[in-house]
């Protein structure tokens, strides 16, 4: 099983780039993972992945994208509960980039 290097830590990640335990997870991680992907977190990024983070402690289970813009929309608006949006903020795929940085697993339903 791949390894995710980070201060000095190994973080065991599945072959996709996720962890295997979302416990492990912190703030660095989240940065280190962007930063290997070439995007820089915003407060934006930040606001997605707290969601999800406390979506998956509520209901065990990382969102697909279509749950993930309908809760968000709930919660921060529509004119963030919408894929034009998160795409923006996470272009390889909302659900997907946005939960491996939230140390999450791969969303169901996610190719």
């Amino acid at each position: 099983m791949p390894n995710l290097e980070f201060e000095g830590k190994t973080y065991e990640v599945d072959e996709e780039g996720y962890l295997t335990d979302w416990q492990v997870w912190n703030e660095g991680i989240a940065g280190h993972m962007a930063k290997l992907d070439g995007l820089e977190l915003s407060s934006a990024h930040w606001d997605v992945i707290r969601f999800l983070r406390d979506y998956f402690q509520k209901y065990q289970i990382a969102p697909m994208i279509k749950i993930l813009t309908k809760e968000i929309g709930k919660v921060m608006g529509p004119e963030k509960g919408n894929t034009k949006y998160l795409y923006e903020l996470y272009p390889a795929g909302p659900a997907k980039q946005a939960c491996r940085y939230a140390g999450l697993p791969k969303p169901t339903g996610c190719v």
